[in-house]
């Protein structure tokens, strides 16, 4: 990595510190995370510090009633582990039940059925056991605060609010805990929010127990019961996060981490693979070429995982033989240098026959990469009584054809798009912890940052500045929207290669290409660098 000039769109410079550093959307969250590292916490501690700060301040994007998921660097073992902390359908919730509701062809996006288990209360816990080094209470104190004593909402996030409010208002009787007289909070208004605190310290004292078997998990199933859901208080006590071994593959000499199935990670790394046969440093990063590959092998990943991501307790998912190398090459022997690949189709790999996310690095080199979200906005919108959060709607990421591996079943976890990352270098120690949010732009956006950091040798800032492309309607097909960065005569020359082009800009930029955040640590001093995203209200804050 080399030390970069201010690039287009660059709207800052790298942090740097050298006993830790948190990135994450939102600067009081990440304030939120650097206080309790300050306070003797590690990575994972103030991961989840800043997680539930996120929860207080961006609701927009993420909840305790929505998922999460974990990355976790050891730099006393240089092993990276896993955390799926993905929640459930209901156990009385069927693709039959659905067509009798006349939901003939896809999930409901919105209402009781598209709510699974929410998994974060468990995941936030379940980080800290194994991983570490302070108790639940010490690490939701700076979220409870900010619930207490309320916060300034922040300008996106007050426009964001907006967008949601009219959802909010009908999704379920309480909709008005989670808003100010009636109404979306402005920018400058201060928002308090007793009921989340009253959550948060029920957790803090009880653990997941007096979450989900608690006054919480009966309200989320009261709410969800009433409004014509199936869910119940024996499903949502049910739940518990899985530890799983990461997915990985190598990069130039990299070694990039993603979480496994049921998420998305897998498409990264397929893409990663595909690109790897290219001179990608000798490519001008806004030519034609350049945009045309990388979107090529994102298009031929997604046609992959698309199909083949689903949970892996309900279904064998060939993960092995999908991150090869040489599937890699059968798949990158598709791609035409000239012309775009028309509906590319899922491969047969078998060679033998929005979100928010928060990248910490602490003083001793350990990483958390971890992402929570409540999927689209507000989720559901719905508010379970007394509550102060709404409800993810992740039960619309499955499918309702019975032959998918994705199919919707009881008690099954979905297609998931949340995805943290991480990379090691030759000699395993920490190279970056990183994540890009934003539903079906996350793995793209991991391959163009990865690509930005390794190959065109940026810095973390003008990594995550740099302008991105993303397919985010229903990958692998549909518009590609480019980034006003993208000269013109470039996206002319891709639309004249047959990508469907669509140019984003202004506002729209704050959502379509994602929101990351990097940190970097030299192997040799120790130092951070970290980038926020400047797309959204975020910060990295270091000491």
């Amino acid at each position: 990595m080399r030390t970069s000039p201010i690039a287009f769109h660059s709207r800052r410079s790298p942090v740097l510190a050298a006993n830790g550093i948190v990135a994450t959307s939102q600067p009081l969250a990440a304030q939120a995370g650097l206080t309790v590292l300050q306070a003797g916490g590690n990575a994972a501690d103030a991961a989840v510090a800043a997680a539930a700060a996120l929860n207080v301040v961006e609701p927009s994007m993420t909840g305790i009633g929505g998922d999460c998921f974990a990355l976790y660097f050891d730099a006393s073992t240089k092993q990276v582990s896993g955390l799926n902390g993905s929640g459930r359908s209901a156990a009385g919730l069927t693709i039959e039940l659905l067509r009798q509701e006349g939901f003939e062809d896809a999930m409901p996006v919105l209402g009781p059925h598209a709510v699974t288990v929410p998994g974060a209360a468990a995941g936030w816990s379940d980080t800290l056991q194994r991983h570490g080094r302070m108790p639940l209470a010490d690490v939701l104190a700076p979220a409870i605060r900010l619930a207490e004593d309320g916060y300034p909402v922040s300008h996106i996030i007050a426009g964001q609010w907006r967008l949601s409010a009219d959802l909010i208002a009908s999704a379920s009787p309480n909709g008005g805990e989670m808003l100010l007289d009636g109404r979306a909070p402005r920018a400058g208004d201060r928002f308090t929010n007793a009921n989340l605190a009253g959550v948060f310290r029920e957790l803090a004292e009880g653990g997941p127990e007096a979450f989900y078997n608690g006054r919480p998990g009966a309200a989320i199933a009261e709410v969800l019961q009433h409004l014509g859901g199936v869910m119940t208080q024996d499903d949502v006590g049910a739940h518990h996060s899985t530890f799983d071994d990461p997915i990985s593959t190598t990069y130039r000499g990299y070694r990039v981490y993603e979480c496994a199935p049921n998420g998305q990670g897998l498409t990264a790394l397929i893409a990663l693979n595909i690109v790897e046969g290219y001179d990608l440093a000798s490519m001008d990063r806004s030519s034609a070429q350049y945009l045309h590959t990388m979107i090529e092998a994102i298009r031929l990943a997604f046609a992959d995982t698309r199909w083949y991501v689903a949970d892996p307790e309900h279904t064998n998912i060939p993960i092995d033989d999908l991150l090869s190398k040489e599937y890699a090459a059968a798949r990158r022997n598709l791609i035409d240098d000239q012309r775009a690949v028309t509906d590319p189709n899922v491969g047969a790999p078998v060679l033998a026959g929005d979100t928010v996310y928060i990248s910490v690095v602490d003083s001793d080199g350990n990483a958390c990469s971890f992402i929570n979200s409540n999927y689209m906005g507000f989720g559901t919108g719905i508010v379970p009584q007394g509550c102060g959060f709404t409800l993810q709607n992740r039960g619309a990421g499955f499918r309702l054809d019975p032959q998918h591996p994705n199919a919707l079943a009881p008690s099954k976890r979905p297609y998931h798009t949340i995805i943290p990352a991480m990379s090691t270098d030759a000699n395993g120690d920490l190279f970056a912890c990183f994540g890009v949010m934003g539903g079906f732009m996350q793995p793209q956006g991991h391959l163009q940052v990865f690509a930005n950091l390794v190959d065109h040798q940026l810095d973390p800032q003008a990594a995550v500045d740099a302008p991105r492309f993303c397919i985010t309607d229903d990958p692998p097909n549909s518009t590609v929207y480019l980034e006003d960065g993208i000269p013109p005569e470039t996206q002319q020359a891709l639309a004249d290669m047959g990508h469907p082009i669509e140019s984003i800009t202004a506002a729209a930029r704050i959502g379509t290409p994602g929101k990351g955040q990097v940190i970097y640590r030299n192997p040799e001093s120790g130092v951070l660098w970290a980038g926020s995203d400047p797309r959204s209200d975020g910060a990295a804050v270091g000491y």
